[in-house]
């Protein structure tokens, strides 16, 4: 039977590992966004989100109906 490969002595990373490994590289910084960008990233997380929960009510029907049922019920008793 093969002996298998000794272990290092230390993960890359650690304190005694550091010597060989390269600092990672900067980020690159970027420009704040414009309230337009955000506006149109979160008008597609929002849809993405529909989409999802559209999904899951045809995936689950049983749950969907329970969860449509909770919120006509919260809908109800809610006080303007």
């Amino acid at each position: 039977m093969e002996e298998p490969p000794p272990l290092p002595l230390a993960a890359p990373g650690t304190a005694r590992g550091r010597g060989a490994e390269p600092p990672p590289p900067p980020r690159p910084v970027r420009p704040p966004e414009t309230d337009e960008e955000r506006r149109r990233r979160r008008a597609q997380f929002l849809r993405d989100l529909a989409e999802a929960r559209e999904l899951r009510a045809r995936v689950q029907p049983r749950r969907a109906k329970a969860a449509r049922l909770r919120h006509a019920m919260r809908m109800r008793t809610f006080r303007w």
